[in-house]
C-alpha cells in the first residue's frame, strides 16, 4: 500500500481531470455521480486536532451503550432502557445482541454525522455500517498524490480497515442487494488491500473457513434478506470467525443520543465516560427525545419543549419547529435520507402527519425528535467538465470522519482514517450523497 506522490498539477483544470482520470473503471458507487472539486476540503489545525481526538470519545461511548444495555437487562439499570432498544426486534436477533460470545464486542468502525454550525460542530448520528469507505480511501490517495495534506495520510483508510481484521487469513466482505450501490467502492477497496486475502461476497456466500474474519455490510433490519445471515452469525456466536460489526441492534440505533440526554441515566454516563467526554457530547450532540407516546403524570413535562403530550407537537408554528424526526432503527427508512422530516421545511399538514405516524410507530419502529441546527454556509467550489471551469458553490458541509477500532477491552483504540467532506448546495435543508454534492476529503 506505498504511495508515490506525484508533482502538484498546475492549474485547477489540470488537478480536477487528474481526478477524473483516476476514477476506478467499474466506479465507486453503482449509478450515482457526484461533483469533483480540483481541492480538498481545507479545516483549520484546531478543528483538524478535534476530529483527531474524537474518535476516544466515541470509542468510550459504544462501550458504555454496551455496558448500560446488559445492567438495564440485569435490572441494575433502568429497565425501560432496554425496553426501549428492543421495540420491534425479532426474538432470534434479541437473542444473539445478549449472546456471551458477543459481550464485549462493539463495531470496529465509527462513523459520526457532524455539521459545521455557527456553534462549531454537531453531532447528528453515529453510524456503524456506513457506506463510502472505499469512496474516501480513494479520495484520499488520489489527492494525496497531488501533493495535498489530507487528514489521515495517503493510506490510513486502506491500513485503519485491514488493521480491523487483525491476522485472519481470508477476510469476507458481505454485502446485501440493499446495500449493492455500495459493493463498487468496496471492490476496489479488497482490490487495494490484497485481492488474495479480502473478498466481496454477495448473500449466498456460505464457504467460511475456520478463523476467518466477515465484514457485515448489511443493516440489521436487513436479515430475513440475506440468505447466509443465520450462518455467519452462528459461527460467530461459536467464534468459529470473527464478525464485525456484531449482530447488536442497539448500535444501529439513533435513540441512544436520546439515552445520553435523559437525566434519569446522568450519573450513570458521568461514571462511564468521565467528566469531560461527557461535557464534550454533550456539547456536540443535540437535544434528542424518543417519541414515546406513554402518558405523563398530570404535572410532567417534556423537557426542553415544554409539551405535556407528543401530539401537542402536531401544533408547533413554523418557526417553533427547527426539529427534525428521524425513524430510529430497524427499518429501511432509518438510513440515508430516508424516514426524515425536518419540522420548519414541512407545511402544517405534513408536519402533523409526520408527527402521527412517529407515535403510531413506537410499539414496532421507534422515532427520535431532535433540535435542528443549520449547517453554516461554506465557501466551495467543483470543475464542470462541460464548460472547462471552476464553479463557485455556497454550500452547507457534512463531515465523515472514519475510525478504525483495533485491540479488545481497556487496550481498544479508535484511529482516525480519514475524512469524507460532503457539500450539498445552499438551498439544499438535509445534507446526504446526492448528485449535486461535491464529495472531498478534508484536510489541513
Amino acid at each position: 500500500m506505498e504511495n508515490q506522490i506525484d508533482q502538484l498539477p498546475p492549474d485547477a483544470a489540470t488537478q480536477a481531470r487528474f481526478i477524473q482520470a483516476n476514477l476506478p473503471a467499474q466506479g465507486l458507487f453503482s449509478g450515482h455521480d457526484w461533483r469533483i472539486s480540483p481541492t480538498p476540503f481545507h479545516l483549520g489545525p484546531e478543528l483538524a486536532k478535534d476530529l483527531e481526538r474524537l474518535g476516544r470519545v466515541l470509542l468510550q461511548f459504544n462501550k458504555a451503550v454496551n455496558r448500560l444495555y446488559r445492567l438495564s437487562l440485569e435490572g441494575k439499570q433502568p429497565r425501560w432502557v432496554a425496553e426501549w432498544l428492543d421495540q420491534g426486534k425479532p426474538a432470534g436477533l434479541l437473542e444473539l445482541q445478549r449472546a456471551a460470545a458477543f459481550k464485549n464486542e462493539w463495531p470496529r468502525v465509527i462513523r459520526p454525522d457532524l455539521l459545521l454550525t455557527d456553534d462549531g460542530l454537531t453531532v447528528t448520528e453515529l453510524d456503524s455500517v456506513p457506506g463510502g469507505i472505499g469512496l474516501t480511501a480513494w479520495l484520499t490517495q488520489t489527492y494525496s498524490r497531488m501533493g495535498q495534506a489530507v487528514l489521515g495520510g495517503a493510506n490510513g483508510m486502506l491500513q485503519g480497515f485491514a488493521g480491523i481484521f487483525g491476522n485472519a487469513p481470508q477476510v469476507h466482505l458481505v454485502i446485501s442487494e440493499e446495500a449493492a450501490t455500495y459493493r463498487p467502492e468496496m471492490q476496489w477497496l479488497a482490490e487495494q488491500l490484497d485481492p488474495q486475502r479480502f473478498h466481496v461476497r454477495d448473500a449466498a456466500f456460505q464457504d467460511f473457513a475456520e478463523g476467518d474474519a466477515v465484514y457485515r455490510f448489511f443493516e440489521l433490519f436487513d436479515t430475513a434478506n440475506v440468505p447466509n445471515a443465520a450462518t455467519l452469525f452462528q459461527k460467530a456466536r461459536e467464534q468459529h470467525l470473527r464478525l464485525t460489526p456484531p449482530p447488536k441492534p442497539i448500535f444501529e440505533e439513533k435513540m441512544l443520543f436520546a439515552l445520553l440526554w435523559n437525566r434519569h441515566l446522568r450519573g450513570y454516563w458521568r461514571q462511564e465516560l468521565g467528566e469531560g467526554f461527557l461535557k464534550r457530547l454533550l456539547e456536540l450532540v443535540p437535544y434528542t427525545w424518543l417519541i414515546d407516546p406513554t402518558p405523563l403524570p398530570a404535572q410532567g413535562a417534556f423537557p426542553q419543549l415544554d409539551l405535556t403530550d407528543w401530539t401537542q407537537l402536531k401544533n408547533l408554528s413554523q418557526r417553533e419547529r427547527d426539529l427534525i424526526l428521524k425513524v430510529s432503527g430497524f427499518s429501511p427508512k432509518a438510513w440515508g435520507a430516508r424516514g426524515v422530516f425536518l419540522g420548519n421545511d414541512l407545511s402544517q399538514a405534513d408536519w402533523a402527519a409526520a408527527v402521527d405516524s412517529a407515535i403510531a410507530g413506537f410499539g414496532h419502529s421507534p422515532s427520535v425528535l431532535q433540535r435542528f441546527k443549520k449547517p453554516r454556509l461554506v465557501d466551495f467550489q467543483w470543475f464542470d467538465f462541460a464548460t472547462n471551469q471552476v464553479v463557485p458553490m455556497p454550500g452547507r458541509v457534512r463531515l465523515c470522519p472514519y475510525y478504525f477500532v483495533t485491540g479488545d477491552g481497556d487496550a481498544a483504540r479508535a484511529n482516525l482514517g480519514g475524512v469524507l467532506a460532503t457539500v450539498c448546495p445552499a438551498d439544499k435543508k438535509i445534507i446526504h450523497g446526492m448528485t449535486e454534492a461535491i464529495f472531498a476529503p478534508a484536510a489541513i
